[in-house]
């Protein structure tokens, strides 16, 4: 079997598209910071599925991280045939109230290790005749988010970087596919604070494993942007066609008002 990488494997919905690849007869690498929990998630896939799993404990904010990565796997040797960059988080805050260092330390892993790995890796894609990029973004792609700004405009990032080299990396067996989540059942809203959202999201969270399950299935199928879930794909679509002050404005009424009162 060949082997499938997933970054930020340890929780949410990179933990779930690990157990869905595993449960379609992939082995897999598993990368996130915390060692013990990828020890745990290893063992139950190769438990459950009976599946090869490798991991490595890695801070991909860091820019030397995806080289390490991609050395690893060319040390070892394993046949890589699935790149899955889901590592992502979230800073919950106006813009002037958010340091830079921490700005930048999101984009360094919502972005910079998404391209480092992709680079480092697509040698390494290319020894097997199909292959496939599976990066995660996000529904707030499609639309400005006062209070996650630069959030928004990475997982932006992520959908046209995906869209481009999706094109560049036609007729050679490498099927590049981007999937835009929603609000989802997993710890992303604890790390960034957003407890006065909670209440809204419950209202629309989709199981991780739902989305992992739609994901896994439209990467394998070739599909360039999968959108989890009927509300998530029809408000994504509709941003199109709306003024962006009425999305922008819908958005600053839910997340900015939210945050302010939040204090």
């Amino acid at each position: 079997m060949s082997y499938a990488l997933v970054t930020g494997a340890s929780r949410g919905i990179g933990r779930a598209i690990a157990h869905e690849l595993a449960s379609r007869m992939y082995n897999v690498l598993l990368v996130s910071r915390s060692a013990d929990e990828l020890k745990t998630i290893a063992a139950e896939l190769e438990s459950k599925y009976g599946a090869a799993c490798h991991t490595m404990a890695a801070d991909l904010s860091r820019p030397e991280a995806p080289a390490g990565v991609a050395a690893w796997i060319r040390k070892e040797e394993y046949p890589l045939s699935v790149l899955v960059n889901n590592a992502g988080y979230t800073i919950w805050s106006e813009f002037e109230h958010s340091s830079l260092e921490e700005q930048f330390a999101m984009l360094n892993l919502n972005i910079r290790a998404k391209l480092s790995l992709t680079h480092e890796l697509l040698p390494e894609l290319r020894k097997q005749p199909r292959a496939y990029i599976l990066n995660v973004a996000s529904t707030s792609a499609y639309q400005a988010v006062p209070t996650m700004s630069t959030y928004a405009a990475s997982k932006a990032f992520v959908i046209m970087f995906s869209r481009a080299l999706r094109m560049e990396l036609a007729g050679s067996g490498i099927s590049v596919s981007c999937v835009s989540p929603g609000t989802t059942d997993t710890d992303f809203m604890n790390r960034a604070q957003m407890d006065a959202l909670r209440e809204t999201a419950a209202k629309f969270n989709m199981k991780a494993d739902q989305v992992a399950a739609i994901a896994v299935k439209g990467m394998l199928a070739g599909k360039a942007e999968i959108i989890p879930g009927a509300v998530n794909w029809v408000s994504a679509k509709m941003t199109s066609f709306l003024p962006k002050k009425l999305t922008e404005s819908v958005a600053a009424g839910i997340y900015l008002a939210k945050k302010r009162n939040q204090g």
